[in-house]
C-alpha cells in the first residue's frame, strides 16, 4: 500500500476500517425536507463516530470535548466575542453531558442552527448600529486609548448596550485604518458601510448545509488542527488545487480566526512570482477587475475561493493584512493576473555560485531550491515520469560535473509532499538506513528506510530551513540531523507538523452502512499517525531545530504548529539503529562563531533586526493604538526603514557573485550557461503601505535577485567555512 502523503494540500485517499452499529430506517418515505434532516442526523453521527474511532488520539466525545466543540463553533462565528451576548450562550447551550447524548443518540445538530439564527440577528443589529454611527458620529483619534486584540480571553458582553460599545470601538479601528490611507470622511463611510452590509448579505445567504459544515468542522478541529470536515464544495476545491492546470493566484488557503489565510504559496503561481505574499498573510477583501472590494472576513472559505478564482488573464485585487500585523494595521492591495500554474515553475532548480573568498580566489558552490516533494508527475524527458528525487539527482549530477565544493538544499518554502519522495531523496545523501518512523494509534511503529546502498552526493551539505519548512521537509531534515550528515541553517526550528492525515469519503462510507443522504456529504480529513526521527524524537510541535540560527522575520511570525489550536503533543519512541556519520558536531562551534560575527557586522542583518523588533513588539502588544499622531509617527519610521532597505538591496546587487542558473532543461548540456546578470534596479514590490511592517531582506521571493537574499548569502558563507574546515 502506498504511504499516506503528509501534506494537507496533497492527500492520499485511503480507506479506514470502522466497526460501528447502524440502525435500519423504516416507516414512511421521507419528504425532501425530511431527507435533508435525515442526512444531517446521519452525517453528524458518522462524523462523530469516525473521529472517536479513527483519529490518532481515539478520544471519546465526552463533556469536556463537547464544551470545546461548542466554544470553537461560537468563536468561529464570533471570533471577537462581540456579537453573542452571554445570555445567548446560556439560553441555547445544553449541558455538555446533554450535548454528548443528543449528538451520539440522534445526531442532533439543531444547536448549530439555533446559534446561527441568533448570530444573524446580532450581526444585523451590529450592521444597523455601525451604519447609524457612520452617519451621525464624528470620530476623533487624539486620545491615548487602545483597542484590545486579546479576543480569545475576552468575556462576552452582558447586554446589548455593552455589545454596542464594542462595536463602536471596532468601527473606530476600521475608520482609523482607512483614514491612515488618506481617505476622506465621506469615502470612509461609504467603504465601511459597504463592507458590513456585504458581510451581512453573504452570511444570510448561507444554506443549512453550509452551517452544518461549519459546525462539523469545529468538531474535527477540537481533536487536532489538521483533522477537518470538508464539504462537497471544499472537496472540489481541493481537487482543483491538485490540478496543475489551475487558473488562479497559486495559493493554498485556510480559515484562521475568521480570516482567509495563506497557508502555502505554490511555486510559479502569480502570488509567489509577485514576491508580495507570505504564508500567514490574511486576505480581507477581494475585488474583480472593475468591481468594488468585497469584504471576506468571517465568511466561509468556499465563498472567498469563488471570488479569487477566475479565467486565465483576468485580474483580481486582494487586500492583505500582512502576517504578524495586528488588526487595525494598515493593509496593502495587490493586483494579480490569474494564470496557469506551470509545471516547470514548481520543479526543483539549481544555481552555481562562484563565491569570492579573497581577492584572488573563489569557492564554487551549488544551491538546489526544492519547492515540494512532488511525486510521479508528467511532462518528463525521455525517461518517462518524474519526481522530486529524480530531478534533484539530475541537478546534483550536473553540480558534481561542474566541480562544486559544497551544496545547499533550500527547503525554506517547502511545505511537504510525498513521504516516499522524502525517504528516497534522503537516500541521495546517505548510504542506507532508517529515515522515518511512523506510529499508529495502537502504538505500533513502522520504520521506513533507504535501502539502496548508494550515495549520489557525499560532499559538504547545508540544509536551509524556515518556519515554513513542514511535514516531509522535516522528515528529511530530521534524518540528516540525526545522522550528522548536514549542517542545518535557518530559523530556530521548522514548522512542527509531524502528523499524517487520511481522507475518508463520507458518501461512500454512508452507502456502505446503509445510511440515507440526500446530497454528497463530502469527506472527513482525519489524523491517523505521527512521525518520528530515526533517533525517536517526534517532529510534531517542536519541528527540527537549526544548528545555526540566522535572524529572520519568519522566525517570529505566528506561523507554526504550536500557534494552532489543539495540536497533538511532542513525544518520543525508541531510537532505531543507524550509522552516526559525525560530519557536523566537530565543527559546529567554529561555524556558529564565524557566522555570528559576520551577522553582527552586516548592515543588512542590522536592518533586519529592526524589522524583527517591530514585529515582536506588534505581536506582544495584543492591542492597537487609536491615536492618529502615534500611528502616523510609526508610518514615518516605516518609510525611513524602507528607504534603508532599498539602499541595502542596491549594495547587495552591486557586489553579487557570479551565478549560473541550472534548470532541468539545461542540466544535460555541456558546460555552463551564460551567468545571470544582476539587474541594477530589478522590479520591487510597491512601498509598504502606511503602518505596514516593511518587507524583510530574508524573504528570497520572486521579485528579488539571488543577491537580495541575505539568508541564502550567509548560508553560502557557512558552507564555504564548512568546506575549508573539512579540508584540513
Amino acid at each position: 500500500m502506498k504511504r499516506p502523503i503528509p501534506n494537507g494540500s496533497r492527500l492520499l485517499v485511503i480507506g479506514v476500517a470502522l466497526a460501528w452499529a447502524t440502525t435500519s430506517l423504516g416507516g414512511r418515505l421521507p419528504t425532501p425536507s425530511d431527507e435533508a434532516r435525515l442526512t444531517e442526523r446521519n452525517l453528524t453521527r458518522v462524523t462523530t463516530n469516525l473521529l472517536e474511532q479513527s483519529q490518532f488520539s481515539h478520544h471519546p466525545l465526552d463533556k469536556d470535548l463537547a464544551q470545546k466543540w461548542l466554544d470553537r463553533y461560537l468563536d468561529g462565528l464570533d471570533p471577537r466575542h462581540s456579537l453573542f451576548l452571554q445570555s445567548d450562550v446560556e439560553e441555547f447551550a445544553h449541558s455538555p453531558h446533554g450535548l454528548v447524548q443528543s449528538i451520539r443518540g440522534e445526531g442532533d445538530a439543531s444547536l448549530a442552527h439555533k446559534f446561527f439564527a441568533r448570530y444573524l440577528e446580532r450581526l444585523e443589529q451590529q450592521v444597523d448600529a455601525m451604519t447609524a454611527m457612520l452617519k451621525t458620529t464624528k470620530f476623533e483619534f487624539t486620545g491615548h486609548d487602545t483597542y484590545s486584540l486579546d479576543w480569545e480571553h475576552a468575556p462576552r458582553p452582558r447586554s446589548l448596550a455593552a455589545a454596542r460599545g464594542l462595536w463602536r470601538q471596532q468601527l473606530r479601528v476600521e475608520y482609523l485604518q482607512e483614514k491612515l490611507g488618506d481617505k476622506q470622511p465621506a469615502q470612509i463611510a461609504k467603504v465601511l458601510t459597504r463592507r458590513h452590509t456585504q458581510q451581512l448579505k453573504t452570511m444570510k445567504g448561507l444554506t443549512d448545509n453550509e452551517v452544518l459544515e461549519t459546525y462539523l468542522r469545529a468538531l474535527a478541529q477540537v481533536y487536532d488542527p489538521h483533522s477537518n470536515y470538508l464539504g462537497h464544495e471544499e472537496m472540489e476545491n481541493m481537487s482543483i488545487s491538485m490540478n496543475l492546470s489551475l487558473f488562479g493566484i497559486g495559493a493554498s488557503l485556510q480559515t484562521v480566526d475568521g480570516y482567509c489565510t495563506i497557508h502555502e504559496l505554490i511555486a510559479g503561481g502569480p502570488a509567489a512570482r509577485s514576491g508580495l505574499f507570505k504564508p500567514g498573510d490574511r486576505i480581507v477583501a477581494v475585488a474583480q477587475a472593475k468591481g468594488d472590494p468585497v469584504d471576506v472576513v468571517n465568511i466561509p472559505l468556499t465563498r472567498t475561493v469563488e471570488l479569487i478564482r477566475g479565467p486565465k488573464g483576468s485580474t483580481v485585487t486582494l487586500t492583505i493584512l500582512p502576517a504578524g500585523a495586528n488588526e487595525g494595521s494598515a493593509t496593502k492591495t495587490v493586483t494579480l493576473v490569474r494564470d496557469k500554474i506551470k509545471l516547470e515553475d514548481q520543479e526543483a532548480k539549481a544555481s552555481i555560485v562562484d563565491l569570492p573568498i579573497d581577492k584572488n580566489s573563489t569557492f564554487r558552490l551549488g544551491v538546489i531550491d526544492l519547492p515540494s516533494f512532488y511525486a510521479d508527475i508528467g511532462g518528463a524527458t525521455a525517461g518517462g515520469r518524474r519526481s522530486a528525487t529524480a530531478d534533484v539527482a539530475h541537478l546534483l549530477t550536473k553540480l558534481k560535473a561542474e566541480h562544486v565544493r559544497g551544496v545547499i538544499l533550500d527547503l525554506r518554502r517547502n511545505g511537504g509532499g510525498s513521504l516516499e519522495e522524502a525517504i528516497s531523496l534522503t537516500g541521495l545523501f546517505i548510504r542506507k538506513g532508517p529515515v522515518v518512523q511512523t506510529r499508529d494509534p495502537s502504538g505500533g511503529v513502522d520504520v521506513e528506510s533507504d535501502d539502496d546502498g548508494d550515495v549520489l552526493y557525499d560532499g559538504p551539505l547545508v540544509l536551509l530551513t524556515s518556519r515554513f519548512s513542514a511535514s516531509a521537509s522535516e522528515i528529511l531534515a530530521g534524518a540528516l540531523k540525526d545522522y550528522g550528515r548536514a549542517v542545518i541553517v535557518g530559523d530556530t526550528s521548522t514548522f512542527g507538523k509531524g502528523t499524517v492525515q487520511s481522507i475518508v469519503p463520507l458518501g461512500r462510507l454512508m452507502d456502505q452502512r446503509g445510511l440515507e443522504h440526500a446530497y454528497d456529504p463530502g469527506a472527513l480529513l482525519v489524523t491517523i499517525r505521527k512521525f518520528y526521527r530515526p533517533s525517536g524524537a517526534s517532529t510534531q510541535l517542536r519541528g527540527v531545530a537549526a544548528d545555526i540560527v540566522l535572524p529572520s522575520v519568519s522566525d517570529f511570525a505566528d506561523v507554526s504548529e504550536s500557534s494552532l489550536h489543539n495540536p497533538l503533543p511532542w513525544d518520543t519512541v525508541p531510537s532505531t539503529r543507524f550509522e552516526q556519520l559525525h560530519r557536523v558536531k566537530p565543527w559546529l562551534s567554529v561555524l556558529r562563531d564565524k557566522s555570528s560575527r559576520r551577522v553582527a557586522a552586516d548592515k543588512g542583518f542590522g536592518l533586519l533586526a529592526e524589522s524583527i523588533a517591530r514585529l515582536k513588539m506588534s505581536l506582544a502588544s495584543k492591542s492597537v493604538s487609536l491615536n492618529e499622531a502615534e500611528r502616523r509617527a510609526d508610518m514615518t519610521k516605516t518609510k525611513a526603514l524602507d528607504k534603508d532597505l532599498e539602499q541595502e538591496r542596491r549594495r547587495l546587487r552591486a557586489k553579487a557573485p557570479t551565478t549560473y542558473e541550472i534548470t532541468l532543461k539545461n542540466a544535460s548540456s555541456p558546460g555552463l550557461p551564460t551567468p545571470l546578470v544582476q539587474a541594477k534596479d530589478p522590479p520591487h514590490p510597491a512601498p509598504a503601505a502606511p503602518g505596514e511592517t516593511p518587507e524583510d531582506l530574508d524573504a528570497g521571493s520572486a521579485d528579488q535577485t539571488p543577491a537580495d537574499d541575505i539568508i541564502l548569502n550567509e548560508a553560502e558563507r557557512v558552507l564555504a567555512d564548512y568546506v575549508r574546515l573539512l579540508a584540513h
